[in-house]
């Protein structure tokens, strides 16, 4: 689910603002779904088989506005009071605020949070994502939840051509991602996908902050959906193989299975404990 429509982060290659989506009001402003926190209430309470509840698919549950609203505080503390597991997708480490909830919730059932990682280079974070957690603080975040025992994974994605899909960046990445101990790494190719809307706001950003990149895409691309960078054979390469030798779950169909799977950790500690008995 998502509390929220548009987004403040000003991520250069966002996705959601592709005009399929047909939103009635600018990006940057805020639309707040007012009765979400109702609708989820009235809808686990009459569920009778539990279930992992989703949130950050199209907006990030930790948008600065979140900060003064609280909707995913509260929607996490109703997914925590009936019991049900909770897994959702953010670039930002204020996602540690709701820190003492996922720690509640994964004694219970599963909680894992998901994290976007793009850029190891800070001065290049702030470029293509200036309104967000730096790469640094979020890799920070993820090793405060492994501390915690709240398992994380990583999205590696976008990469984009002629931008951070180098050797460098990617290592950079994979290394954070070891020292955080993540349990997998999603990675769809190295590359972008742009649909109209999107598009324009990309390549209007490209104009501003990497002067004539945006003519090479048009030359090199066109309109093309898949951007896929003419690296992308030998970092997928690297990347599945760096996965392998440290034992990082790379397949992104198993890693949507582990997410889905809704475990139930309360029965399964008493059971242990009278087998103990």
């Amino acid at each position: 689910m998502n509390l929220f429509r548009g987004c403040t982060h000003g991520c250069i290659y966002c996705d959601s603002r592709s005009r399929c989506y047909r939103m009635n009001h600018k990006f940057e402003d805020i639309e707040v779904k007012e009765n979400g926190i109702s609708l989820l209430e009235e809808s686990l309470k009459r569920k009778q088989k539990k279930c992992m509840i989703g949130l950050g698919s199209m907006t990030d549950p930790y948008i600065k506005e979140e900060l003064r609203l609280n909707y995913t505080r509260a929607a996490l503390e109703i997914v925590n009071k009936y019991g049900f597991g909770i897994t959702l997708i953010t670039k930002s480490a204020n996602v540690l605020r709701d820190l003492d909830l996922f720690k509640e919730i994964n004694s219970k059932a599963k909680c894992v949070i998901q994290m976007t990682l793009t850029t190891y280079d800070e001065k290049l974070c702030k470029k293509i994502e200036p309104n967000v957690s730096t790469t640094k603080e979020r890799v920070e975040a993820l090793k405060i939840l492994r501390d915690e025992g709240i398992p994380t994974v990583v999205w590696l994605t976008p990469i984009l051509p002629f931008i951070n899909d180098t050797e460098e960046n990617i290592i950079g990445i994979l290394n954070y991602c070891k020292e955080a101990k993540v349990f997998g790494i999603i990675c769809f190719g190295m590359g972008v996908t742009l649909r109209e809307g999107n598009r324009e706001y990309f390549y209007s950003k490209l104009d501003k902050k990497f002067p004539k990149l945006k003519e090479r895409y048009v030359g090199e691309y066109g309109n093309s959906y898949v951007i896929s960078s003419r690296y992308n054979k030998k970092l997928m390469n690297l990347f599945h193989r760096f996965c392998e030798q440290n034992n990082v779950v790379h397949d992104n169909e198993a890693i949507f299975k582990y997410l889905s799977l809704f475990e139930r950790k309360d029965i399964l500690n008493q059971l242990s404990f009278f087998d103990e008995i």
